[in-house]
């Protein structure tokens, strides 16, 4: 029997969003001052989270989002641990050109972010530390935050 391709059809509409395939793109964990800062510990860290979000256009309709992530855990005024990941996904997207820049900054980290939330937990728990489970991520204010400082950017150029 002979497969149908998908077609952009009233009956057969493609999905909006497709992902093809999620990764971790680049990935690096230290404890710099171990095993000394074991012995020495006596608190739970302070844990500070950084998250960047860069798409980059591929071909037709195919995007590759990347979630960058950079946690510290300080304890006293030591470097604990230092997380670096980068974990990306290729996204068809087939939605109106106005809807692109918020469903590849908004919902395309939306789907990933679980993923890279489950990784950075493993990675913990592997390198012997307690493991973190990172709050759910807040990406509607995180674009509106970025587009607001591009817009105040742009009015004091």
């Amino acid at each position: 029997m002979a497969e149908k391709k998908a077609e952009n059809t009233v009956n057969n509409p493609l999905p909006p969003i497709t992902i093809h395939t999620q990764y971790i793109k680049d990935l690096s964990f230290e404890i710099p001052h171990a095993p000394q800062i074991f012995k020495d510990l006596k608190e739970q860290p302070k844990v500070k989270v950084d998250v960047d979000i860069k798409a980059e256009h591929m071909e037709e309709n195919v995007f590759n989002v990347t979630l960058n992530f950079r946690i510290d855990g300080d304890v006293k005024d030591q470097k604990f641990f230092i997380i670096e990941m980068a974990y990306a996904g290729i996204f068809s997207l087939n939605v109106p050109q106005e809807h692109l820049e918020p469903v590849l900054m908004i919902e395309a980290p939306h789907l990933l972010f679980p993923y890279a939330r489950e990784a950075i937990s493993s990675v913990m728990y592997n390198g012997g530390l307690t493991p973190i489970v990172l709050s759910p991520l807040d990406f509607v204010a995180m674009y509106k935050s970025r587009k607001a400082q591009g817009q105040n950017a742009a009015n004091n150029n």
